[in-house]
């Protein structure tokens, strides 16, 4: 068996390019049949994550040769859809095999590999990943103990170590960031565009400082509502944007759009009827909700989420000192995925094998059912039937043994005497042969 993980991330890709790769939750489901679809050569196991930090295929297939050949298409899929070139997306990815995919997928899960060192928002989107797979069909036995592993893994990380208490949410970081510019929060109006969960989690952050006023706008307005209830929030439509954006000191959004939402024009006029005061803004979707133009505004404090990763980086020994625990494990796990990945790779073997000694054992029951119809005595039948299944058993052996020479029989003789005599007293490599 052979795990292939193939993708793009905050290390390996700016956020405009990463923004050509995101896949909304409805689309995981279409994008994973026509990604199968793209591997013909194989039917392998597929699976999708997709966050405001990466976009990464995972592919299970029989063998580590064919995982291997499963690269290029699978490349040029995510090219096609991105809208690039594969030596341009190739520049930006990452290949992963086996133990180093397992090690990633772990880290992953464990907020290691996050912008904001242990948020624990990437393991839901990575359960959100496995039930996209399961639903569409290409969730297999060796992707299911992947991500299984990997969600084990980042519990025993977060009950182990210290590495959640030292995560500061990109939630956390935006309101922080907002402290610095505004001497009151308690004095300002706060807009929320969207109503997903990282939108609830700024919200509740926000919350907290009792600002003077919050409200959610969301494309679907009993969604928007129903947020906006929770907070005591007011509740707008999308459409309404462009005529209300200049009410509000800071906007912060995170939606599906595949198109940016707050274009330039609307925050310029909105910034006029402010009588230029200043407007903080977060942009917290991949692909882009605020037109990056903005950020060019002299009265717009524009962040996105590439941009939170300074606000978030601590570097203290405590802080390491949970990393390193966090590896530890993670090591621990990898070991043991890549132990069973093993044993799944000798399974055909083992198919096989007992597929020839059923059919050894059928032969000799039906010669021996002949001589005993015959009137053959059974004490004899018994012992013929014995030994035509030993001299079966032992026929291959045999001949490898008698058609090896020098160091090559001597490890053959090892591996048969491991093989039969595992728990005989003889020498290993007697003079029997």
């Amino acid at each position: 068996m052979s795990v292939i993980a193939l993708g793009l991330n905050h290390h390996t890709a700016p956020l405009d390019l990463r923004g050509r790769f995101a896949f909304a939750p409805e689309q995981l489901s279409p994008s994973l049949q026509a990604l199968r679809d793209a591997l013909r050569r194989a039917t392998p196991e597929t699976a999708i994550l997709s966050t405001c930090n990466r976009t990464e295929l995972y592919v299970a297939s029989a063998t580590p040769e064919q995982g291997r050949e499963l690269v290029r298409p699978a490349l040029a899929w995510l090219a096609e859809r991105g809208g690039v070139s594969e030596m341009h997306l190739q520049d930006h990815t990452y290949v992963l095999e086996n133990r180093e995919a397992a090690r990633h997928a772990f880290r992953v899960a464990s907020g290691l590999d996050s912008m904001v060192l242990g948020e624990p928002q990437i393991l839901g989107q990575m359960k959100q990943a496995v039930r996209g797979a399961d639903e569409a069909g290409t969730l297999g036995t060796t992707l299911h103990q992947l991500f299984q592993r990997s969600f084990s893994v980042a519990k025993e990380v977060r009950t182990s170590t210290e590495i959640g208490s030292h995560s500061i949410s990109m939630a956390a970081a935006t309101v922080r960031l907002a402290a610095q510019l505004f001497e009151d929060l308690s004095q300002i109006k706060v807009l929320f565009v969207g109503a997903g969960e990282m939108i609830e989690l700024v919200a509740t952050h926000f919350a907290a400082r009792e600002p003077r006023l919050m409200a959610v706008a969301n494309r679907t307005l009993e969604r928007g509502e129903k947020l906006a209830t929770r907070f005591g929030a007011q509740a707008l439509r999308l459409a309404e944007l462009p005529s209300r954006l200049h009410e509000f000191d800071a906007v912060i959004s995170c939606t599906a759009s595949s198109l940016p939402i707050i274009g330039l024009g609307a925050v310029e006029s909105a910034l006029k009827a402010q009588r230029r005061r200043p407007m903080f803004m977060v942009d917290l979707a991949v692909p882009r909700d605020i037109e990056p133009e903005v950020a060019q505004l002299s009265d717009v404090y524009l962040y996105t989420v590439d941009d939170l990763t300074q606000a978030v980086q601590t570097a203290t020994e405590k802080r390491q000192a949970a990393v390193a625990q966090a590896e530890a494990i993670i090591d621990a796990g990898v070991q043991s995925f890549s132990h069973w990945l093993d044993q799944r790779a000798s399974v055909p073997l083992i198919q096989a094998l007992n597929q020839q000694a059923d059919h050894w054992r059928a032969a000799e029951i039906a010669r021996a059912r002949k001589l005993l119809a015959r009137g053959g005595d059974v004490d004899e039948v018994l012992d013929a039937l014995s030994r035509g299944l030993t001299q079966k058993i032992l026929h291959g052996a045999l001949a490898e043994l008698h058609a090896s020479e020098g160091e090559q029989r001597q490890h053959t003789a090892e591996v048969v005497s491991r093989l039969f005599l595992r728990n005989s007293p003889r020498d290993p490599a007697g003079n029997g042969h």
